[in-house]
């Protein structure tokens, strides 16, 4: 049992990656660790157990990576998707850490697995986790609890209680009941907001009753709120989140990783009312497909489709729901639910568009359309070999960038610049300092790791003090 009457070293708000990379590495350092995650123990780790990689800088081959991904390029990769949009100076750090996160991931027991080939186009910037993201989490708990860090399920942070920059206790629920909890220095990595439908309808309306929760229902941004209601530095814009093109017979909660498309780069996509809306083949999906989300957000009934032929059923990994299938287009726009008529001009003038150069999914090539807008400047191929393909598409929320601005040493900062005295941030709640907007495939994993070592270790370094 607990003794809720005991002051903690280190009390770690959070159960998904970020809350176990600090509480681990706060409990080598020698402090006493309490972690509460919010979920029961069999829906543990937050929006980590749907992860599979993280991305990763290296100057030459590794056993998990290939060739090299240096500061330069994978600055320049994150400078291009966020629109500069980032603070250089936490990004570039986090950049540098993520070379020598390696040895102590599998220390704690974490594996991975050969680097991968084929459309992603990942195997040279991200390690894939062998099993997986809830693998990741189950080496990291088993690691804590053999450390002695004690861990709470269904344990809810009611109200952190924050006095002139300090945390001086939180009120929590455990199973329900009423507790208190005090810690010398406590680390919030319990996620954003994007499971608050209500919240979220502050800025999209009615549009989310349409979107999709791909993670995990328990990040409701309580402690975002509430730390934030309390004088703590906003980063961020409340109105943008991390979204993908996800099945649309995906369930409202927890889908996953197994829900998202990746067709798109490969068809065309057509609204509502089959028209075409964006560029598919803009660059590689990995640098896009974080963006796909808030576009069909902003179609009408926030739905999409994505159409293709025989000639590219293969060349990306399939969503858990089967692609609908038809002889004809106008069959196959019944079976979406479009105008069929719509979809059949729609194509036309798309394959009317095409100048077809060679073809070649791994790089950025020549395939593209003349003429028409949106153009299509990769990977473009006319649709005209049955049978025809489609998915229905809907918004897949990830996370949310509003969070608490922090220093190079994982302090949350006051409105009026100062650090907190013993209150540090790691992961999505405060990831919006590097990720204004936009995706790097694999960057949120790197970002809780590295921000999950710093404050354990400085938070830690405070309850010695």
């Amino acid at each position: 049992m607990i003794d809720f009457n005991r002051t903690w070293d280190v009390l770690v708000v959070g159960g998904g990656n970020a809350a176990l990379c600090a509480a681990v590495t706060a409990r080598e350092a020698g402090a006493s660790v309490l972690l509460l995650e919010h979920a029961p123990r069999a829906f543990r780790g937050g929006n980590s157990r749907h992860t599979r990689n993280f991305r990763a800088m290296h100057e030459q081959p590794t056993s998990v990576l290939t060739d090299a991904y240096l500061e330069e390029e994978y600055w320049d990769d994150l400078k291009r998707v966020t629109g500069g949009n980032t603070d250089e100076k936490l990004a570039r750090m986090t950049i540098r850490a993520s070379s020598g996160v390696f040895g102590w991931m599998q220390q704690s027991g974490v594996r991975f697995q050969p680097s991968l080939t084929g459309t992603l186009s990942l195997s040279r910037t991200n390690a894939f986790f062998l099993g997986g993201g809830k693998a990741l989490l189950n080496a990291y708990y088993l690691t804590a609890e053999r450390l002695g860090v004690q861990i709470l399920y269904d344990s809810e942070v009611q109200a952190l209680h924050v006095q002139d920059g300090f945390v001086r206790s939180a009120d929590i629920t455990f199973r329900g009941f009423p507790e208190t909890v005090r810690a010398k220095s406590v680390v919030v990595a319990c996620g954003g907001f994007q499971a608050n439908l209500d919240w979220m309808r502050r800025y999209w309306g009615d549009a989310v009753d349409n979107f999709v929760i791909r993670g995990t229902p328990y990040a409701r941004g309580r402690v975002l709120k509430n730390l934030l209601d309390q004088g703590v530095a906003p980063v961020g814009d409340a109105t943008q989140f991390h979204a993908v093109a996800l099945d649309a017979r995906a369930p409202k909660f927890d889908g996953g990783i197994a829900t998202r498309l990746d067709s798109v780069p490969f068809s065309i996509v057509v609204n509502r009312d089959g028209d075409r809306f964006y560029d598919e083949g803009e660059d590689f999906w990995p640098k896009r497909y974080a963006i796909w989300g808030r576009l069909i957000a902003q179609q009408p009934d926030q739905i999409a489709y994505s159409i293709f032929d025989q000639k590219s059923v293969e060349m990306f990994m399939p969503s858990i729901y089967p692609a609908m299938k038809a002889n004809t287009l106008g069959e196959l726009a019944q079976k979406l639910g479009t105008d069929p008529a719509k979809v059949e001009a729609t194509v036309a003038r798309y394959n009317a568009a095409v100048r077809t150069g060679t073809f070649d999914p791994g790089k950025l090539d020549d395939c593209v359309t003349e003429g028409i807008s949106p153009p299509k400047t990769h990977w473009a191929r006319p649709i005209d070999k049955p049978p025809y393909y489609g998915y229905p598409l809907r918004p897949g929320i990830t996370f949310t960038y509003l969070g608490v601005r922090v220093n190079e040493q994982a302090q949350v900062l006051m409105e009026d610049g100062r650090p907190s005295g013993n209150l540090f941030a790691s992961g999505e709640i405060m990831a919006g300092n590097i990720l204004g907007k936009g995706y790097l495939a694999g960057f949120g994993m790197t970002i809780g790791t590295v921000f999950g070592r710093i404050a354990g270790q400085e938070a830690a370094k405070h309850a010695r003090n």
